[in-house]
């Protein structure tokens, strides 16, 4: 194996583009969430996800602890809350409508699509966590805008036509 620093992995990395998604949960109706772009369709049978939170976070843990977390898919217009969710720190509710899905995890307003899980596994990946979602309910919210996209460190975004 040859010899590489992180900068070197995380530039190749951002050769890949990936959606943006905010996961969220809500433990005793406080709610939780954060942006992430580690978010995969894992199984159609049984439906599973999975979603590699970062170790460091302070919102996994809450929503770890709810049991169930949801996929919000975020519209090519909503980098500002993708920019509110990947602050530590505030109330990242305060400005974002929601409403509870059938997990009572936060649905955001506006979202292009969401995927509300049950919590069904986590495990370790390095300076990440793996967590196995089984799919309790979803819905496409709005198919006529592009989802956010993140490559080589740039927002962008791709409606199909």
């Amino acid at each position: 194996m040859s010899e590489f620093d992180g900068a070197v992995f995380r530039a190749t990395m951002s050769q890949f583009c990936t959606g943006v998604v905010i996961a969220t949960g809500a433990k005793d109706g406080e709610p939780a969430g954060f942006a992430a772009q580690s978010f995969v369709s894992l199984s159609m049978d049984p439906p599973l996800v999975a979603l590699c939170p970062g170790k460091q976070s302070s919102s996994w843990p809450r929503i770890r602890d709810s049991g169930a977390f949801c996929i919000n898919i975020l519209g090519a217009d909503q980098q500002d809350v993708c920019a509110t969710f990947a602050r530590s720190g505030i109330d990242k509710f305060a400005e974002v409508p929601w409403h509870a899905g059938v997990s009572g995890s936060p649905i955001l307003t506006g979202v292009i699509a969401y995927v509300d899980c049950e919590l069904q596994a986590e495990h370790d990946a390095g300076d990440h966590t793996i967590a196995i979602g089984r799919v309790r309910d979803l819905a496409i919210v709005d198919d006529q805008r592009g989802p956010l996209l993140f490559f080589r460190g740039r927002y962008g975004d791709f409606l199909a036509s």
